[in-house]
């Protein structure tokens, strides 16, 4: 089964890196990519629901925190894993992260590393839903 994960980074650099680097490994990934919140939102309305979601905290218009609050302020989404994907290493942005989000990953990352955690998030969710 192909996992869908969508990428949420005003950095086209770091979707295209994730996208090449896990849908070039296998054909176990589809990659969507935004390059902001709003951008993110809008996908989420119109196309169908990812496994998981990749989020920036730093972008411009809408940060990460606030279009992580509109994901889960609505119904369909709001079971979606948000791992959050950031240059913030202070010690208030990975406490955050790691309480609201499923994971906290700094960049730079290691693809292998980001591929072992959707896997690990996608298993929990899974066996977790099959209770």
């Amino acid at each position: 089964m192909v996992k869908k994960v969508m990428i949420v980074d005003d950095n086209i650099d770091v979707i295209v890196s994730i996208k090449y680097g896990l849908e070039d490994q296998t054909k176990e990934y589809q990659v969507i990519g935004a390059e902001s919140g709003k951008q993110c939102l809008d996908l989420l309305q119109n196309n169908p629901i990812p496994d998981l979601i990749f989020l920036d905290i730093m972008m411009p218009d809408m940060s990460g925190w606030e279009t992580y609050e509109k994901i889960k302020e609505h119904d369909e989404w709001r079971k979606i894993p948000v791992v959050f994907l950031t240059a913030r290493t202070d010690n208030i942005a990975k406490k955050a992260g790691k309480l609201l989000g499923d994971d906290f990953i700094e960049k730079p990352f290691v693809i292998n590393d980001i591929k072992q955690r959707i896997n690990r998030i996608l298993g929990n969710k899974n066996s977790t839903t099959q209770r």
